[in-house]
């Protein structure tokens, strides 16, 4: 979209972090179905790569894979593709994200939950 765009007409980094943080989300919350955990929040942005550049115009789409997880902690990679009218598929960013499972407590605040899942 423009307005997610710099004046060079390629998309804001930031613009990129937030939906591959929606997208790990997505994927986290797949993941915790069936498990004691409420939800799971973002604990750390663990390394990305800004690949190639993204132009007003491109499809970004976002793909997700859990690589790792520990007592509470889940580690998602999340692959953003941009395909455009002459290229099919191109790795334009990669980033590994550490999401924490968390339970709602009565009180509103949240605490910290093994998922229970290998």
């Amino acid at each position: 979209m423009p307005q997610d765009a710099n004046v060079l007409g390629t998309l804001f980094g930031g613009q990129m972090v937030s939906w591959m943080d929606i997208a790990a989300a997505k994927a986290v919350h797949r993941f915790l179905k069936g498990t004691p955990a409420d939800a799971a929040l973002t604990r750390a942005i663990d390394a990305i790569e800004f690949k190639e550049t993204v132009h007003v115009g491109n499809w970004l789409n976002f793909e997700a894979q859990i690589k790792k997880t520990g007592r509470t902690s889940i580690i998602i990679q999340i692959d953003a593709f941009k395909e455009t009218k002459d290229i099919d598929k191109v790795l334009a960013c990669t980033a590994m994200f550490t999401f924490v499972s968390v339970k709602k407590l009565d009180d509103g605040t949240y605490q910290k939950i093994a998922h229970c899942k290998p």
